[in-house]
């Protein structure tokens, strides 16, 4: 009998038991790496262009995951993946902690992130392909908002909870690499915690079955690869990828120096712990409650229906930072009212993003599809992400927030080329 719990279908009361802390797991490598990481060396005194340059480059491993995921589904099961892999960042979070320290910390802890990077890109590998494999359609629909939600939930412990605690740890003793070494040893032990309790508390759904390898893995890999750029309509499929987000792609990189940076240079002079609160917790909250009502209205209506309003979603609000940049309010509550429109913006709007990728997925490759899509769109952030310091740094951080508007319309026109399967998402 106890077998035959193991490997039956998921029910929707045991889905509450996995699919949040699995994506609050697979959020807090990816915060870390993209927006902690700003956070940090932003207070540690680096310039905003070489913020932008490098934390950029920590996209790669996101851009090129696709290049090895055909071989996550060919080893091995999506839940062996999962937890090794989580025991392994939460070692990678360990070193981050004692590199800090250490002469030439920007070298050594963006060393630590790369390894950090590529193992939180294959994770994401094995924990979207365990979704997909353990949920039935209308429930990946159903419960898309749900994965959002807790995927907001773990920024909201990194670039909020984590980022007040550097800031009170950095009032208190005045040492800013003691206050992030506690941050990350923090989140180091909380990491390994979650993958033990993954180890635990993970189903085994007989799709998930065990493969130790095939007898030809470079053609599955090249056959994998073939399917996915045979698609219909591949052209704009890559477009709306790369382009939905290009304005946001720009935008994540310097919110925080602007919130940040000193009146002198254009910036709202928040303190640390201020940025804690506005950004990562009255934001993420925001954030977090648009990918809700996102996944909810989708599977009320279908993805054609919400996807214009999405789009508009995620770049109109966009307009709140030129509102900033140019009043320069010193209200925290007008600073966080404006940071939350645009964050519920970005929320609710990439719920649509996310039920398009698994709409293109959909196949007997759908593990490895999906990566390749997530891949495309890592390369989306990375591009604009790298030029964004220079950009703001030639333009100022008040005209850069105009071109962040101007930007949105790519996205438009990218949106205006794709086709969406009638009554997708909708729950029946």
């Amino acid at each position: 009998m106890k077998h035959d719990r193991i490997h039956s279908p998921a029910t929707p009361r045991s889905l509450w038991w996995w699919i949040p802390s699995l994506y609050f797991g697979q959020g807090i490598p990816y915060v870390v790496v993209m927006t902690l990481s700003v956070v940090m060396y932003k207070k540690m005194g680096i310039s905003n262009t070489d913020i932008a340059l490098y934390t950029s480059w920590l996209y790669l491993p996101w851009v090129i995951k696709p290049l090895w995921a055909p071989f996550v589904d060919m080893f091995r099961t999506k839940r062996f993946w999962i937890v090794s892999l989580q025991l392994l960042i939460g070692g990678a979070l360990a070193g981050v902690a004692l590199t800090i320290p250490l002469p030439y910390f920007f070298q050594l802890t963006l060393a630590v992130f790369w390894l950090m990077a590529f193992s939180s890109a294959t994770h994401d590998i094995a924990a979207d392909g365990f979704y997909m494999l353990a949920l039935k359609e209308h429930e990946q629909a159903a419960f898309v908002g749900v994965r959002s939600t807790f995927y907001r939930i773990s920024m909201l412990a990194g670039q909020g909870g984590m980022v007040f605690l550097a800031g009170r740890v950095e009032e208190a003793t005045g040492n800013i690499a003691l206050a992030w070494t506690l941050v990350f040893s923090v989140l180091a032990a909380m990491f390994l915690s979650l993958g033990v309790f993954h180890k635990w508390v993970l189903p085994r759904p007989d799709s998930d079955g065990e493969r130790r390898g095939v007898s030809d893995p470079v053609r599955e890999f090249m056959e994998v690869f073939a399917a996915f750029l045979k698609k219909k309509e591949i052209v704009a499929i890559l477009a709306f990828l790369l382009l939905y987000r290009f304005g946001e792609a720009q935008l994540l990189k310097l919110a925080a120096p602007f919130l940040l940076d000193s009146t002198a240079n254009g910036g709202l002079a928040l303190s640390t712990q201020q940025l804690g609160i506005v950004y990562g917790t009255i934001g993420v909250l925001c954030l977090t409650s648009g990918g809700l009502l996102g996944g909810y209205v989708i599977s009320r209506h279908g993805l054609k229906r919400c996807l214009w309003p999405m789009v508009m979603s995620v770049n109109v609000p966009h307009l709140v930072y030129v509102y900033l940049s140019v009043a320069m309010p010193t209200s925290i509550w007008q600073i966080g009212a404006a940071v939350a429109i645009e964050q519920f913006g970005y929320g609710f709007g990439f719920a649509a993003y996310l039920l398009y990728m698994i709409m293109i997925s959909r196949g007997p490759n759908k593990t490895a599809h999906y990566a390749i899509c997530t891949g495309f769109m890592a390369l989306g952030m990375m591009l604009p992400g790298m030029l964004s310091g220079w950009v703001q740094t030639q333009l100022g951080y008040a005209n850069f927030f105009v071109w962040i508007c101007v930007s949105a319309v790519p996205a438009f026109v990218a949106t205006a080329m794709i086709k969406v399967d009638p009554g997708f998402g909708k729950k029946e």
